[in-house]
């Protein structure tokens, strides 16, 4: 059944049975459809000014849990499963534009404004931050302020990765394969290749305990082919886009928060330099937190975005 964007259900109704899962208490389940064929799954609660919340790889709107609730005493706080992910539809990969950053930031524009927002603040964690960027790029008379967790720009993130330390990213390269073999070699063993990353790249484990970890595992399991599309359009589409905003001298005018761990230092780049040339009006935080900074510092990310909601 399609809930209308003005109609929802309660958090509560929407949480598969059998699960332990209590978060986003007080907010409201919506299905919104926002293109063609495509309807996205978020969860919505608070008053205020609206920040929408994008989550990353390989995880749903689950990972806002924390900061979701400290942003909802004072804001309408908006958490969609991106297209592809969760409980958001999965179109069939037709061409590059169908997972394209460019598409999905279309979708993240339609279901703010189907919820009754001509303009918004956006924050997004990894693939969801690489949503954002683009967003902020298309969409600059839509998007307030913008943050960024713990990513470079696709281009700047292709450029970066070189010689043995780009094993880090193996990932990038698989999923980046034509269709077919990376889809057959990841549906062959899901729970082993998603929960890699969630264990790899986490600084505290108890900061996903053992309910959200299943609820990430299930949702990726039953996603392969779309998060496989998902990656390819960062290796092809994506970069066109980018490539042409960056010939023409097109920079996010908006101001922009980045939160990232210090990977720059480690690969040999200045990552704040990187997003500068992108974002002139930059607040660019190194954390200590692990990757998944929102479950992990849910309080220091919180306060980053309260400050940039201020700007």
């Amino acid at each position: 059944m399609l809930i209308h964007a003005r109609q929802a259900v309660p958090y509560r109704m929407f949480v598969p049975k059998g699960t332990t899962l209590t978060s986003f208490e007080g907010f409201a389940h919506h299905r919104v459809t926002v293109a063609d064929g495509v309807t996205l799954s978020a969860v919505v609660g608070g008053t205020g000014s609206p920040i929408v919340l994008l989550h990353g790889f390989p995880q749903t709107h689950l990972m806002w849990r924390h900061v979701a609730a400290d942003l909802a005493a004072d804001h309408t706080v908006i958490c969609p499963d991106l297209r592809g992910y969760g409980a958001s539809d999965k179109p069939a990969e037709t061409d590059g534009s169908t997972y394209s950053k460019r598409t999905m930031a279309a979708d993240v524009v339609a279901l703010a404004q189907a919820l009754g927002h001509e303009r918004f603040a956006l924050a997004g964690h990894d693939r969801g931050a690489l949503v954002a960027f683009r967003a902020g790029l298309d969409h600059p008379d839509v998007i307030t302020q913008l943050a960024c967790l713990d990513v470079l720009p696709t281009l700047d993130m292709w450029s970066v990765m070189q010689g043995t330390s780009a094993t880090v990213g193996f990932h990038l390269y698989l999923m980046a394969l034509p269709p077919g073999l990376p889809e057959q070699l990841i549906a062959g063993s899901p729970d082993a290749f998603f929960g890699y990353f969630l264990d790899l790249w986490v600084k505290d484990p108890a900061a996903i305990p053992a309910d959200v970890r299943t609820a990430y595992l299930d949702a990726c399991r039953a996603a392969v082919p779309s998060i496989v599309a998902d990656y390819r359009a960062s290796a092809g589409i994506d970069i066109t886009h980018d490539e042409a905003d960056l010939a023409a001298g097109h920079q996010l005018s908006m101001p922009v928060s980045v939160v990232q761990q210090d990977w720059g230092a480690a690969l040999g780049f200045d990552a704040a330099a990187r997003w500068r040339a992108w974002a002139p009006d930059l607040d660019h935080t190194t954390t200590t937190s692990g990757h998944f900074m929102a479950e992990e510092s849910p309080a220091e990310i919180a306060k980053i975005l309260r400050t940039l909601l201020q700007r």
